[in-house]
């Protein structure tokens, strides 16, 4: 397929795509992650490429300023603090958004000169318990399985995944090979009922928290059954005592016996875990509970069999690999061996080593809040938003005496605490490599020109360093220069005994390198291993793998309050700094919501569409309310998404408290404690305009439109005139004002215009508007003015309703006349029909729902 091939920029499936001639940006059908398939984020990749909003010279102190005093300015900073008060009074925080030989340069650039491991990443909120896990069972940070196992399975287990939504790709993978062999069996496992659950033969819902005492429950019961694999186990330690502590665990939930006998009676198992595990107090235990049930039966490393962690960022794992954790070395090797590190040290020919673990995140951010760290850089990542405590996060940032953050946006939560700020590159515009979630190294590619003074985090980096007089140690003139760099040290991890191995790149040419195609490590130039532990042979000083004993600690929860689980939505990404600006891609789930269970609902007195006050020991947030048995009882869901760009007060991370699993230092982000009440607004809005605007309300949402922004409202002061309220909000006082108010029952609705083309729109009622955002949006992008004011659509006029499929942009209202009218039975006709589903199909599950519904309903007419 002609043009450029890269990677897409979100989770961690790593799918190829093709930027094309033409302007568009397709799936790769011959990259083995997706083979064309890209999910409704991949598909909307060219609407956030536009420069709206970028970050495009360098800034000190809010003025732009050149890259000779900025770059000047971070040296002279940072050298100043190591020269007063040591290494460790700097840190750098940075972001599974980099590319590796980004994230390598920082690496050393911190442990290896500046004498510091005081290096984490975001990638510490999604996965450090999945490392922490891997390393103490086999002996090094490695994904034992593929991809291509999930084609191979009989049993696939979904651990604290919403794959649907959150790995769309992998998700149809399984879908597509369940239709072919309709004798595979999936089971979900998750409190929640998701999306996932469509594609599951059985939703297991146990409770929040409890995946130890289950999985201990499972190897309990593969020793009383017979099925342990003893020839298997003869590679492994800690067995006795592992199933010791197992058998001290008890779970009772409906359908756990049918879950132990299906896992037991299927040779060939894949249990896939991700956030719901990981992100936890006691992740790390959890991701051991379901190792060492592979372990014990020996189905690891083997086609169809293992379990595997799918993460959450596109190159989180490449981070890893370049060591890019405050407790991790390069290449895999460990930062506490006093050889793996004088390797490095002689390779890297640097005169200062970190000597021992870094800051990890959560306790990075508290030594800013108390003074120990003097000169902080935060690239490509929004901790001020991201991170537990975030409203603590945001005043240590503020607090600290300097901050640069590298990023592409000119405003952020971050960036706007900074003391300077960096213009990066970003996707498309930017040249590296990235590792996806089964070890496969692929190219990102630039395709489009860099934004005025932008530059790759990579050059900055070495800038700097440059600057603080290392110049020689990076000297790289290209991206190719670091990845050899880079694979060479691998070679040396290697001959110490590690699993990371990419030295048969070392010697490459640059053109091999941009013609690089993507390939799964270890990459040596005579062998590769697709799969690891298949053989027995582990990481660890003695060969053998770790079964590691533990126990499920307690899931009480906080009396008189209700667990704050929280997570991504379908077609959002991280703090929307990209997503945020399709206008497609706000369709689906435009404002920040709270599921909750009707019986909760109910006991707060709140009710469905209303908003919701939600209040806990670090915070406050206030969010529109879905009630939903998707929830169990006693707990709350809510996005992550939000931030002051974008609502009033939904940053979701300023709920949280600090509690991290005390192995990896992963944050509990899905056990918090909040208080509910309605949020008494006097008066409700829905707003249009062609132009950004800013509302002064105490509640607002607010999100990209197709030619324009749209925004939910609540207030609770009375206004008198409606028309001078608009014209204020959307600074159009002078706009002629078309209006219909009806004082009594507290409605008004205003259209502002000029020259006869409406402007901007504001819809109030006492009660949450009732119209339809569809037909107004699409009268306002066609200047239907009347259309506009009557708020729904009249006569023969279709009203698609909510979207449904962001891919096609379907709405709800279109598909069930569809299945009414032309009698559609299942969703394939329903795609058939509309094309909806049929692209990156994260919506069929709702298809199906709503295919149900409709259909049950026909019936009872």
């Amino acid at each position: 397929m002609e043009g450029v091939r890269s990677t897409c920029p979100y989770c961690g499936v790593g799918c190829g795509v093709v930027a094309k001639p033409d302007g568009t940006i397709v799936g790769d059908p011959d990259h083995p992650a997706n083979f064309g398939r890209l999910c409704s984020k991949g598909s909307a990749l060219l609407e956030t490429l536009d420069t709206e909003g970028r970050l495009i010279t360098p800034q000190i102190g809010g003025q732009n300023a050149s890259w000779e005093d900025a770059l000047d300015l971070v040296a002279g900073n940072f050298q100043a603090a190591i020269a007063e008060h040591g290494p460790d009074s700097v840190a750098f925080y940075v972001s599974g958004q980099l590319l590796t030989e980004d994230y390598y340069v920082a690496n050393k650039l911190m442990k290896g000169f500046m004498g510091s491991a005081n290096i984490d990443s975001n990638s510490r909120l999604c996965m450090a318990s999945s490392v922490t896990g891997h390393r103490r069972a086999f002996g090094t940070d490695t994904v034992p399985g593929t991809y291509a196992d999930l084609d191979e399975a009989d049993l696939i287990v979904l651990v604290g995944s919403n794959l649907a939504w959150c790995h769309p790709v992998l998700y149809q993978r399984i879908a597509v090979e369940k239709e072919r062999r309709p004798e595979m069996r999936v089971v979900n496992i998750d409190p929640r009922k998701t999306a996932t659950c469509d594609l599951a033969d059985q939703h297991l819902a146990i409770a929040p928290g409890a995946d130890v005492a289950l999985f201990n429950g499972l190897l309990a019961r593969i020793a009383s059954q017979g099925a342990v694999g003893w020839e298997y186990l003869s590679h492994v330690t800690g067995f006795g005592d592992t199933l010791e502590a197992a058998r001290g665990d008890d779970l009772s939930v409906t359908g756990i016996d049918a879950f132990y006998n299906l896992w037991i009676g299927t040779k060939k198992v894949v249990t896939i875990y991700s956030q719901g595990v990981n992100q936890s107090s006691q992740g790390t235990d959890k991701v051991n509970a379901i190792i060492n049930c592979h372990l014990a039966t020996g189905r690891v490393g083997k086609p169809g069999m293992g379990p595997f962690s799918v993460t959450g960022q596109p190159n989180a794992m490449g981070g890893r690999e370049v060591g890019g954790l405050a407790n991790l070395l390069a290449c895999h090797l460990d930062l506490e061996n006093e050889t793996h590190r004088e390797s490095v040290q002689s390779f890297w020919g640097s005169s200062r080593m970190a000597g021992a673990p870094g800051l990890k995140a959560v306790e990075l951010f508290e030594a800013v809040a108390s003074g120990q760290i003097k000169a902080l850089w935060i690239m490509s990542t929004n901790p001020a938003v991201s991170l537990p405590d975030a409203r603590a996060v945001r005043d240590a940032i503020e607090a600290c005496p300097f901050v640069v953050v590298s990023d592409i946006m000119a405003h952020t939560d971050t960036g706007d605490l900074a003391d300077v700020l960096l213009p990066a590159t970003g996707w498309g515009e930017k040249s590296g490599t990235v590792t996806n979630s089964d070890r496969t190294i692929s190219r990102q590619r630039a395709f489009l020109e860099a934004p005025g003074e932008a530059r790759a985090d990579w050059k900055i980096i070495c800038d700097v360093a440059a600057k603080m007089g290392w110049g020689d140690a990076f000297a790289y003139t290209n991206p190719a220069a670091i990845f050899k760099e880079h694979a060479a040290l691998s070679g040396k991890a290697a001959a110490l005994g590690k699993d990371f191995n990419i030295s048969g790149f070392a010697d490459m040419s640059d053109d091999a390198y941009e013609a690089f195609e993507p390939t799964r490590w270890p990459h040596t130039g005579t062998r590769k291993k697709e799969r690891f532990f298949g053989d027995g042979k582990f990481f660890t000083a003695d060969g053998k793998g770790r079964m590691i004993p533990v126990r499920q600690a307690s899931v009480d929860h906080e009396a008189g309050s209700l667990r704050l689980n929280t997570g991504r939505i379908r077609d959002q990404w991280h703090t929307m700094t990209r997503t945020g600006k399709s206008a497609k891609l706000n369709q689906h789930m435009a404002e920040p919501f709270l599921e909750i269970h009707p019986e909760d609902a109910l006991g707060s007195g709140l009710k469905t569409a209303g908003l919701a006050s939600v209040k806990s020991d670090h915070g406050t947030a206030i969010l529109r309310v879905l009630v939903t048995d998707r929830t169990p009882k006693g707990t709350v869901f809510v996005p992550i998404h939000w931030t002051a760009r974008w609502a009033s007060d939904a940053r979701i991370d300023d709920l949280l408290g600090r509690a991290v699993d005390p192995i990896s230092g992963q944050p509990d982000l899905k056990a918090g404690s909040v208080t509910l009440s309605p949020f008494e607004a006097v008066w409700f809005g829905f707003a249009i305009s062609a132009h950004d605007f800013e509302p002064d309300t105490p509640y607002w949402a607010k999100a990209k439109t197709t030619n324009g922004y749209r925004a939910e409202l609540a207030g609770t002061t009375p206004q008198v005139d409606w028309v001078a309220y608009a014209g204020s909000l959307f600074g159009l006082s002078d706009a002629e004002p078309i209006s219909i108010a009806d004082a009594g029952a507290g409605m008004a609705r205003v259209v502002l215009a000029e020259d006869g083309v409406a402007k901007a729109a504001l819809f109030v009622a006492k009660t949450p508007v009732e119209l339809s955002r569809s037909h107004v949006l699409n009268a306002f992008e066609h200047g239907q003015i009347g259309h506009l004011l009557a708020g729904r659509a009249k006569g023969d006029q279709i009203d698609p309703g909510p979207t449904l499929c962001s891919c096609f942009n379907v709405g709800i209202n279109t598909i069930t006349i569809a299945i009414a009218t032309q009698k559609l039975m299942d969703v394939e006709a329903i795609g058939a029909a509309l094309q909806a589903g049929t692209n990156c199909g994260s919506c069929r599950p709702e298809l199906r729902a709503l295919l149900d519904h409709t259909q049950h309903k026909i019936a009872a007419e």
